[in-house]
């Protein structure tokens, strides 16, 4: 899929609205200097080349008593394309499961699992994931401290050709 090609309007509306997804088509045009229908046509633009997939909340973990973060590295037995589309089916219906990705190296996936405790962990992890036809090992690491939690992309400078990284 192409790189959408994005001006300075664009990215000021994705930084603004990645900060706050509440803000009224008024409030975002007045916070990045442009007039309420341009920018709402932007907006309309951006969602519809996907570039805006969706709006979402972001809850605070503890809160809810998901005080418990896990990474968990899983290596297959066997690489053969329907085992790892078997295992992706199973993760997906996992709720704790935030996140799974296929990575190089000694493990084939990353999960970033959710729990309330030690005692979900362990049915979760222990017994559900364990469970699963086809995984040779499953290495998992607690979370003792976030130093870092962000949900938004870095966007890039507007004209990167010319953007100094150093």
């Amino acid at each position: 899929m192409p790189k959408t090609k994005l001006d300075e309007f664009d990215l000021k509306i994705l930084e603004a609205l990645q900060s706050d997804g509440r803000l009224t088509n008024v409030e975002l045009a007045e916070r990045i200097s442009l007039s309420p229908s341009p920018c709402l046509r932007r907006v309309r633009r951006l969602e519809a080349e996907g570039v805006i997939e969706r709006y979402s909340a972001t809850i605070n973990r503890t809160k809810l008593g998901l005080g418990l973060t896990v990474f968990v590295e899983v290596k297959l037995a066997r690489h053969a394309a329907r085992d790892a589309e078997r295992f992706g089916e199973l993760i997906r219906s996992m709720p704790e499961v935030l996140a799974c990705h296929l990575v190089s190296g000694d493990a084939d996936f990353l999960l970033e699992i959710v729990l309330s405790d030690l005692e979900q962990y362990s049915r979760v992890v222990l017994k559900s994931l364990r469970n699963i036809e086809g995984i040779q090992s499953v290495h998992t690491r607690f979370v003792l401290e976030t130093v870092k939690e962000h949900a938004h992309l870095p966007l890039p400078p507007t004209d990167v050709d010319d953007a100094d990284y150093s």
